[in-house]
């Protein structure tokens, strides 16, 4: 009883620990890349939340099966490197008795997993996809930030604004700048504001401005001041793109017959087998050999996650192409690394203790 409850909670306090490091890692990644393309003006500022949020529910099955393979292995470690695995296989319990426990702490994750992986993370791409459609059909003033040009989809016009008001409502010191009938357009106003017709037409309003317009390379221009300017905002067409297979959900995928389907179904089932898998292979796989060092347990562990999904992703992309049956699937994978664990678990059971016998005699 004290083996099992020491042992469960070391496994969540390092899981937690585990978990809170790579959730950080795939943030910080993450947003990297959104603030990048943000600062080009592919996506408005404001999508960035949202946009991270669909994707760390995509990430979120990968993480956790890395997480609690991580936790057991370097859990069991810790007790090989501190010797206290020689003291619980003297008292009589040996590594087949680290099983059980193993499992009561994995199982419930590895349920969870499955069900982001077969229910959550399809509804979470559909949902992003859609959101990336409508980031696509918002017209030019919806994605402009404050201190940034943005350039119009059909590139002849130029928008900047410094800062807006408390309410964002109203944007101060607006420059537009247009191509029109091979004149150059610059508007520099005070302040401006969003105005929708009842028609469906938006026109950007500039109030106390000044309006110059010429030619280009031509020293003559005319100055025109205003009060109150509108210039139309042209409407961007809504595009739907088809919805991709991984958006589809497990449902619709047991419906579709194509290999494609098949191979996404097959992916999806992968990811909480996978885990599986791995939790018990690190079991035997967490043995620390002094002459060895300390670290080389870990580096064959992430050798082996890394050649592990590789091989699922290759196998997985074949199957779409149509190079390989539905019918075997990725099961080969999944069975190399059984036996692997098998081998490692008979040859920590087995052969190792033989040894020192084998030397005496």
């Amino acid at each position: 009883m004290i083996f099992k409850r020491s042992l469960l909670q070391e496994l969540f306090s390092t899981a937690l620990a585990m978990l809170v490091v790579l959730v950080g890692i795939v943030i910080a990644q993450r947003l990297a890349y959104y603030l990048g393309i943000a600062a080009r003006g592919v996506v408005a500022s404001d999508a960035i939340n949202a946009l991270l949020g669909f994707a760390m529910l995509r990430y979120l099955p990968m993480l956790l099966s890395l997480t609690i393979f991580l936790a057991v292995l370097l859990t069991l470690t810790r007790c090989y490197r501190d010797s206290e695995m020689i003291v619980w296989f003297s008292s009589g319990i040996g590594l087949a008795a680290w099983v059980r426990p193993v499992l009561l702490f994995a199982m419930p994750v590895i349920a969870v997993i499955a069900l982001l992986s077969l229910f959550v993370t399809p509804w979470a791409t559909n949902k992003g996809d859609e959101f990336k459609d409508q980031l696509e059909a918002r017209d030019e003033l919806s994605a402009i930030s404050p201190g940034m040009f943005k350039e119009s989809a059909h590139a002849d016009r130029v928008f900047f604004v410094e800062s807006f008001d408390e309410l964002g409502e109203t944007v101060k010191n607006v420059f537009v700048q247009s191509m029109q009938h091979q004149k150059l357009g610059i508007i520099v106003a005070q302040q401006g504001y969003r105005k929708d017709e009842a028609n469906g037409d938006t026109f950007l309003v500039m109030e106390n401005g000044s309006r110059y317009e010429g030619k280009p390379n031509l020293p003559e221009f005319s100055m025109t001041q205003f009060e109150s300017y509108a210039i139309r905002i042209e409407p961007t067409e809504v595009k739907h793109s088809p919805p991709s297979v991984r958006s589809k959900s497990t449902g619709e995928l047991l419906q579709e017959r194509s290999p494609a389907a098949s191979a996404e179904l097959h992916g999806r089932l992968a990811v909480p087998v996978s885990a599986f898998l791995l939790v018990l292979l690190a079991i035997p796989l967490s043995f620390v050999d002094p002459r060895a060092g300390r670290s080389a347990n870990l580096i064959m562990a992430v050798l082996i996650y890394t050649i592990y999904n590789n091989l699922l992703n290759i196998m997985q992309v074949w199957m779409a192409q149509g190079k390989l049956s539905t019918m075997v699937g990725l099961w080969p994978v999944h069975a190399a690394v059984l036996l692997l664990t098998g081998y490692l678990f008979y040859r920590r059971l087995f052969l190792l203790p033989l040894l020192p016998r084998l030397g005496r005699a």
